[in-house]
């Protein structure tokens, strides 16, 4: 039996990134002349629960105008670290219909619907210009193991009510820099469908899903809305459970069935914060007809762990599918910042507490946290934001800018992130297909997950949060490995072959 310990250091004061593996060995716990009892992490394999099909991230057209500025030797690099075995063979991409924040500007692909109640004029040409062709490199690099997502941001702003912008939104979205006519509907700032226009937004889906497939893009997952209760200062939309619920089953799951999708595209509700998913989803699935036309449960990182939250959907709705769709660190790439609206009218702005290393150290650990948090708690499917941005953290048609683990800087060269390490790490060891198995872990200094692969080897992800290195004594079936060094601040994995 092999056991190879593979761990991902940061060096803080330079910014390099180390990867160190060793080989350990098991002993036979019953010839010790003491049973070791002390910093013990037990693997447990007759103790199995979710599947864990896989990683993916989002091809938003930012990003994918960011890759396709790239010389194509470049921008098979910068794919390679998310798609194919070199990389962390993604199996899902997430993509927006018509523009979101991370849009190189506001576009719908029927500009007047009310003109054109017939949608005749629909074409999703502006996603050919910059996002489908370099989709489909990386849907080629992965060897037609992709799925990807569809999110719509808003529906066209013609059928909408006025924005919704409360003082509680702008204060977490910004919007100091913005003048918001309440009068009139538009694509930010919230606002709702109006009832009347449920059936063509339904129609409206459906085409792009048909558009998207002619493509030769593997569409497989929709989401009904991004973020079902944020009023945002870019593309948004406000749905309450009852009205999402009312949506699916009278109007958008009719048109999937009379375009023969019903069944082969999954649909996913909530995609937005864990602290509130519980109330929205069980107010969804209070009616069974319509809960049985739901594949599973979207949600994002941004107001912290709630990782009892994802423990209580997988309880009580057991055969649905768990899926974090979208995280990403809430400052410009390597710039500490405070995400809020500002008296000058930016979005993001620096605090200055942070050195840049420390500030990419904090997003590694942050994800390393979350995904261990989630796994333990049944998440099956893992989906980052975009995959890529610049150092300014976009291009974004807002003002702001957020992080990404691959940063392309200023002379087109590509930067891998501590972040992207510890994803790399952890998607290596929850390879597609892996099943969650039974940990315990001695205290609060290190995190856990472990997992069976699908080629029956065994991996455990150790995170050492505290500020000292920490030495583990890893027990499985009656065997231990003894005195595990896992230096402060870094990722582990051990694969059990």
């Amino acid at each position: 039996m092999s056991i190879i310990k593979h761990t991902v250091t940061f060096d803080l004061a330079t910014g390099d990134i180390r990867h160190d593996e060793k080989k350990l060995s098991w002993t036979d716990e019953a010839t010790l002349p003491k049973a070791v009892e002390a910093n013990v992490v037990g693997l447990y394999p007759g103790h199995t629960f979710q599947t864990v099909e896989g990683w993916g991230c989002a091809m938003t057209e930012s990003a994918c105008w960011l890759l396709a500025q790239m010389t194509p030797e470049d921008r098979h690099r910068a794919l390679s670290r998310w798609f194919g075995l070199e990389g962390m063979d993604a199996r899902f991409i997430r993509m927006h219909i018509d523009s979101c924040d991370y849009a190189l500007s506001e576009y719908q692909s029927v500009a007047d619907p009310i003109a054109d109640p017939e949608l005749k004029t629909f074409n999703i040409d502006r996603d050919r210009q910059w996002t489908l062709p370099v989709v489909k490199e990386a849907i080629a690099m992965a060897g037609g193991n992709l799925r990807v997502l569809l999110s719509p941001w808003s529906p066209p702003w013609q059928w909408k009510t006025p924005p919704e912008f409360t003082q509680n939104d702008a204060a977490v979205y910004g919007g100091g820099q913005f003048e918001i006519d309440t009068t009139r509907p538009g694509r930010s700032f919230g606002g709702r469908l109006k009832p009347e226009y449920y059936g063509p937004w339904a129609r409206y889906l459906v085409k792009f899903i048909q558009a998207y497939l002619a493509e030769g893009i593997p569409v497989g997952m929709l989401s009904i809305q991004n973020e079902a209760s944020a009023a945002t200062a870019w593309d948004s939309c406000l749905w309450s459970g009852e009205q999402e619920r009312a949506f699916l089953k009278d109007y958008l799951y009719p048109e999937l069935e009379k375009a023969g999708l019903a069944g082969k595209i999954e649909v996913f509700i909530w995609d937005h914060n864990k602290e509130r998913a519980v109330e929205h989803i069980d107010a969804f699935m209070a009616d069974p007809e319509a809960a049985a036309k739901v594949d599973g449960f979207a949600w994002h990182w941004y107001s912290g762990d709630h990782f009892e939250a994802v423990g209580l959907l997988q309880r009580r709705y057991p055969d649905r599918i768990l899926m974090h769709s979208e995280s990403c660190p809430l400052h410009m790439p390597g710039l500490p910042i405070s995400m809020s609206a500002t008296e000058d009218g930016v979005l993001n702005k620096a605090d200055g507490n942070k050195t840049p290393q420390q500030c990419d150290y904090d997003d590694a650990v942050a994800y390393a946290h979350d995904i261990i948090g989630d796994l333990n708690c049944g998440m099956h499917r893992w989906i980052d934001w975009n995959m890529i941005v610049d150092r300014r953290g976009g291009p974004r048609r807002v003002p702001g800018g957020f992080a990404a683990s691959l940063v392309v800087e200023d002379d087109g060269t590509l930067t891998e992130t501590v972040s992207h390490a510890y994803l790399r790490a952890i998607a290596r060891a929850f390879r597609p297909g892996a099943v969650r198995i039974g940990k315990s872990v001695y205290g609060r200094d290190v995190e856990a997950a472990a997992c069976r692969n699908m080629d029956g080897s065994i991996a455990v992800v150790l995170l050492n949060r505290a500020g000292d290195d920490v030495s583990i004594n890893l027990r499985m079936e009656g065997k231990i490995v003894q005195d595990i060094e896992l230096p402060a601040g870094t990722l582990t994995t051990v694969e059990i072959r």
